[in-house]
């Protein structure tokens, strides 16, 4: 089975109560095959009030945790050259998140597909009248 990089839309979702989110992660939790960037970590927090902080820790608790590393910053850092060169303009954490799918070999759950170029490293998500796919 796939491994899946949660990004912070999608989590929010869950931690929401969005039935697509849960639907859709689950199973990837009982495979222990779901991960979350550092990065989206601090993008919770950021976003966290003091009342959610239990269940957006034990949604993170559930998670594998990817770290950023030399390669993997190195890896964002290209990307965002590349993308800029093409008059794209991408943020620190959208690349670092993609390099982080790219070199461990994830795809990325998100609904902010316009943040990630590279539509070969998404989970398109259902909607009420689809099913859960890859782009």
């Amino acid at each position: 089975m796939q491994t899946v990089l949660i990004d912070t839309d999608v989590a929010i979702d869950f931690l929401r109560g969005e039935p697509y989110a849960r639907d859709f992660l689950i199973p990837f939790w009982d495979m222990n095959r779901a991960y979350l960037s550092v990065l989206s970590i601090y993008e919770l927090y950021a976003g966290m009030k003091e009342k959610e902080r239990e269940s957006t820790d034990d949604f993170i608790g559930a998670c594998l945790i990817e770290p950023v590393s030399q390669e993997i910053a190195a890896k964002g850092g290209e990307l965002r050259a590349s993308y800029r060169e093409k008059g794209m303009s991408l943020t620190a954490i959208d690349c670092l998140i993609a390099s982080t799918a790219i070199l461990q070999g994830h795809k990325i759950a998100t609904r902010n597909v316009r943040h990630y170029p590279d539509k070969k490293l998404l989970f398109k998500l259902a909607t009420e009248d689809t099913e859960i796919t890859e782009f």
